[in-house]
């Protein structure tokens, strides 16, 4: 009885090893992909009810011009600091906001060419790509603590109006979740080099894709709000 059990046992095993592969063959979703996907949709409203508070405080903001409340956005002593294509800011200091995000959208490109690669089973292409793409993550991370450091020192503090809160806080936010980012991919490099993923187990290097795609589309975003509109 016991040598029969043991091998339905194994041939319960086998099938259901079999029924997944082919599940994952015919474009059945893993649950690290199908966790992260939900993740991000949660994230989706957490950064919608930023940007809503953001146009909220931008429409109810007025400056006395002339004697007269006038809109201004954003206020008049900080007008030349959020400007992406001005190669130095009025006290001389680099401005390299728009650096950083060509940096973060290469980085977006270079991620997905690393997750083509491990599908394709060239584990070279795969971690070399992750390899740059956490580089340059942690590239954008520290351009934009610079950036803080130059708007800080001309005079914009989260406490300077409510343009500096909502500022810093939006942008803080997603430093944060690059910062997570980053972590991930570190994570994912390290199980890469172990050889933990291939062409028919990377769910977790799409994952991580999917979640590096979301934060590179929500700083699109927030470069096109806070410094060009």
């Amino acid at each position: 009885m016991t040598a029969d059990a043991t091998t339905l046992t194994a041939h319960a095993d086998t099938h259901a090893d079999a029924h997944a592969a082919e599940a994952h063959g015919t474009g059945g979703i893993g649950n690290p992909v199908l966790g992260m996907l939900l993740f991000i949709a949660s994230e989706v409203m957490f950064f919608a009810g930023l940007f809503a508070a953001y146009f909220s405080i931008r429409a109810g903001y007025t400056e006395i011009v002339g004697g007269v409340p006038t809109q201004v956005w954003p206020p008049t002593a900080y007008a030349g600091l959020l400007n992406p294509f001005m190669l130095v800011t009025p006290d001389g200091q680099l401005n390299l906001i728009l650096p950083a995000t060509i940096i973060l959208v290469l980085s977006s490109v270079t991620c997905q060419l690393g997750v083509w690669g491990i599908m394709k089973d060239d584990r070279r292409k795969f971690l070399r790509n992750f390899a740059v793409t956490m580089v340059l993550g942690i590239v954008f991370l520290l351009i934009q603590l610079y950036d803080y450091s130059v708007l800080i020192n001309e005079g914009l503090t989260m406490g300077s109006t409510t343009f500096g809160t909502t500022y810093f806080t939006m942008t803080g936010f997603h430093f944060a979740h690059v910062f997570g980012g980053v972590l991930m991919l570190g994570v994912v490099l390290y199980r890469g080099m172990a050889g933990q993923f291939s062409a028919k187990h990377n769910d977790m290097v799409e994952a991580t894709s999917l979640y590096w795609h979301f934060v590179d589309v929500v700083w699109i975003l927030l470069f096109s709000v806070l410094y060009l509109l």
